[in-house]
């Protein structure tokens, strides 16, 4: 309780509206992926050319799915999903502080980095993981859109 300026009547503080467990937990997983992707997408695009040399050799020592998309990438894939990321992170930090806002920027961002491989790599359609993940993601936050003003 805080005092009054006279000091003499205590004046209780307003309550903070209590977070769910839910959203806490997919704040939680957002900031480990989303910032998990940030820095390995900064660090690809500072560090293309070895990163390119790379996913070249270990390409010739094995098959793996997707490796050919990634080495016809350009720098500027890296560094705008990088961005998008760091949006993503900012929408679930405000929406961890119970913000609205952080909703749609989080939102923005997962339909920014579904779109971006698109644009980007020329790929006919979205990835069906992305848009599941995705999906669950923002519907799950969206039921969390009543803690929030």
């Amino acid at each position: 309780m805080e005092e009054t300026p006279t000091g003499t009547e205590p004046r209780p503080r307003p309550a903070r509206p209590a977070r769910p467990v839910l959203l806490t937990v997919l704040c939680t997983l957002t900031f480990i992926g989303s910032g998990m992707n940030l820095i390995s997408g900064l660090l690809v695009s500072v560090f293309f050319d070895t990163f390119t040399s790379l996913m070249t050799a270990l390409s010739k020592s094995m098959s793996l799915p997707g490796m050919d998309l990634l080495l016809e990438a350009r720098p500027s894939f890296f560094l705008f999903n990088s961005f998008c990321y760091g949006l993503s992170l900012t929408g679930a930090w405000m929406m961890v502080n119970l913000k609205k806002t952080g909703f749609h920027l989080y939102t923005i961002a997962q339909i920014l980095l579904i779109l971006a491989p698109m644009y980007f790599l020329k790929m006919p359609g979205p990835s069906v993981f992305d848009l599941i993940l995705s999906g669950i993601f923002v519907i799950l936050y969206a039921l969390q859109l009543k803690y929030m003003s």
